[in-house]
């Protein structure tokens, strides 16, 4: 009986590695831009809207003042400086009886940085800004005869203060026309599209380019206090906002 002889079955070619991923992996989508991804299509405000806007808080507030409780520019400085993560409300609770004792800088000094933290420490960060508030204090003395200066470079200058700080006790202690962004102005600058930003910085510039300014010198109060008691970050009051009409928030309820 004849042999019968099977030939091998040829084998298949060896796939590469990399080949062999790169056929069983799915092709990716291109990946969108992140202006196809977001479209800007909120539209700006016009002039006429933005001065409708404080117009609006004017009539309602004529006189907006801050909250944080202070004697003088130095007692302001400190609240200010003190207020930083912390509310006014918690501030003005522990400098009540501060000032009595220590209202100027040589006072502060006198105080010392031991017995200021008994008086400040309800407040978050105590102990940095104790050792601020005297620096601080001695800089004044030193440097700019115990008064606070008046330019935003000088204030910014002193330990523990920045540019909202610098910004607050330029416009309440001197009347200029500066706009401190803290988190409810930088909220309702864009939620509103008013002057929305990335930073505390773009809508600061952003404000202070489209606000008038016959309503400069109270503008960051009106912005402050709409933020705190009307646009809140969670559960905002579009029913009874001055300006929900006006407003460009996608999200509001009016």
């Amino acid at each position: 009986m004849a042999k019968i002889t099977r030939k091998p079955a040829p084998r298949k070619a060896a796939v590469p590695k990399k080949t062999a991923k790169a056929a069983a992996a799915k092709p990716k989508p291109a990946k969108k831009s992140l202006k196809a991804a977001k479209p800007n299509s909120i539209k700006p405000w016009t002039p006429a809207e933005v001065r409708e806007v404080f117009s609006r808080f004017r009539k309602a507030n004529p006189e907006p003042k801050g909250e944080l409780e202070h004697l003088n520019p130095f007692t302001l400085l400190v609240a200010v400086v003190l207020s930083a993560q912390a509310t006014d409300a918690g501030v003005n609770k522990a400098t009540r009886e501060l000032f009595k004792i220590a209202d100027t800088p040589q006072k502060m000094l006198d105080l010392g940085e031991e017995r200021l933290r008994d008086y400040i420490k309800t407040i978050g960060l105590y102990r940095t800004k104790a050792r601020n508030v005297i620096a601080l204090s001695a800089k004044l003395l030193a440097d700019f005869g115990g008064e606070v200066p008046r330019t935003r470079a000088e204030v910014e200058s002193l330990p523990g203060a920045g540019r909202k700080t610098a910004n607050v006790v330029l416009n309440m202690a001197f009347g200029e026309h500066t706009m401190a962004v803290d988190t409810h102005v930088f909220r309702v600058g864009n939620r509103t599209g008013l002057a929305p930003g990335k930073t505390p910085l773009e809508v600061e510039l952003g404000l202070e380019k489209v606000i008038p300014a016959e309503f400069m010198l109270h503008a960051h109060h009106w912005l402050i206090l709409h933020g705190r008691y009307t646009c809140l970050a969670r559960k905002p009051r579009c029913e009874v906002c001055l300006i929900n009409d006006l407003c460009r928030w996608p999200e509001k309820t009016v």
